[in-house]
């Protein structure tokens, strides 16, 4: 195996193994993971399960300079949950981390406005690629991703998210010997009353702005988180016209933006008590609490937790369908999309030590969670 200090990016392709960068599961060919890796301040876990033709989610985990100049270094995950066809977040994953390095570089380190400008950057540079590729690929007008990132540098942890993935904390609180779950990412899904009171009041003369279908509250009855990156027919009214399928086109032109790209963001200084972190797509969610997931991991093996959790939701996913999950593992991804979604989960174990050291001369790292095609 190449050493932590020569690993380089590597794509997960469906199927085969990922040399060096994780393995495919012996009983489920649509589910890999890297069981344990060192990152700045600990180590990690990772898992995707694939259910969409195309693998839709994207991920990866970025250790070491998180500014060209290498005087700010640190751990960066990032959780693309993607929606309408693969495109944003392999975007994202190419894109994201370079633009928050160059933002990082320029103000000289990781701030708040550093990671806003890098979703900006991001969502200005995909709307772009739509527009390029308009009349003789207009459905990538109707592609797009959740973003949810967590950074942990100079003993702070920022975690920023448009879409409805989450980041959970494992702290244990004094006196308590379990560890309890603190969510550290906002959502926006149309589901939760607050953001559906957002939109009304972003929209005030539009009543259909959320639309209730299918029991399932909806933007414009279409889409069900209100911020994403990409999605630009919903951005921008260039979009609302043919070559663009007719389902997509709303009846009639509007004036602004109906989804946001703009992040929620969540600081907090680290202590000794913050255990670790979970970052995952909704597929993870859907299935457990966050309280559940944080127990998981706290009473399990750090190897493999990762691969345990999403294992664990594949599980319930064939439980709700009345089969058995070695069932389950025989349906070719496409048709597994009936049954569950993409799932992807990174864990991040905190070592205090290393986060009071506030700086980091370990090996580099860059694994990235990315479906080809085969």
């Amino acid at each position: 195996m190449v050493s932590m200090m020569r690993l380089v990016s590597r794509c997960w392709k469906p199927a085969v193994e990922v040399r060096d960068g994780g393995s495919v599961s012996g009983d489920d060919r649509l589910l890999w993971y890297k069981n344990l890796g060192h990152h700045a301040v600990g180590e990690f876990s990772m898992a995707v399960a694939q259910a969409n033709a195309l693998l839709e989610d994207g991920s990866q985990i970025e250790s070491g300079p998180l500014s060209w100049r290498e005087d700010t270094r640190g751990t960066f995950v990032g959780v693309y949950d993607g929606h309408g066809g693969p495109e944003t977040s392999r975007y994202i994953t190419e894109r994201l981390f370079a633009n928050l390095k160059r933002f990082a570089s320029e103000h000289e380190g990781i701030s708040v406005d550093v990671i806003r400008k890098a979703f900006s950057a991001t969502e200005e540079g995909f709307i772009s690629t739509v527009r390029k590729q308009w009349l003789n690929k207009p459905q990538i007008a109707s592609v797009g991703s959740c973003c949810l990132v967590g950074i942990v540098s100079s003993g702070m942890l920022y975690v920023a998210n448009v879409g409805d993935s989450r980041a959970v904390l494992g702290r244990i609180e004094r006196g308590i010997r379990d560890v309890t779950a603190v969510q550290m990412s906002a959502e926006h899904n149309a589901s939760f009353e607050a953001v559906r009171e957002e939109l009304h009041s972003l929209h005030p003369d539009d009543p259909q702005i959320v639309v209730l279908k299918h029991k399932v509250w909806r933007v414009k009855g279409l889409i069900q988180v209100s911020r994403s990156i990409g999605d630009a027919y919903l951005k921008d009214t260039e979009f609302n016209r043919e070559p663009l399928i007719s389902r997509f086109r709303l009846p009639d032109p509007f004036h602004k933006p109906i989804l946001s790209h703009e992040p929620s963001i969540v600081t907090h200084k680290l202590s000794p008590e913050d255990q670790f972190l979970i970052f995952a797509s909704d597929g993870l969610w859907e299935h457990f609490s966050n309280q559940e997931v944080v127990d998981m991991i706290h009473n399990s093996p750090r190897n493999g937790i990762a691969r345990k959790l999403v294992k664990a939701a594949l599980q319930e996913a064939a439980k709700k369908r009345e089969m058995r999950y070695a069932d389950l593992t025989k349906i070719d991804r496409g048709v597994r999309r009936h049954f569950h979604d993409d799932i992807t989960a990174i864990v991040i174990f905190l070592d205090p030590n290393l986060i009071s050291k506030n700086f980091y001369h370990g090996p580099v790292l860059s694994l990235k969670g990315v479906g080809v095609p085969v």
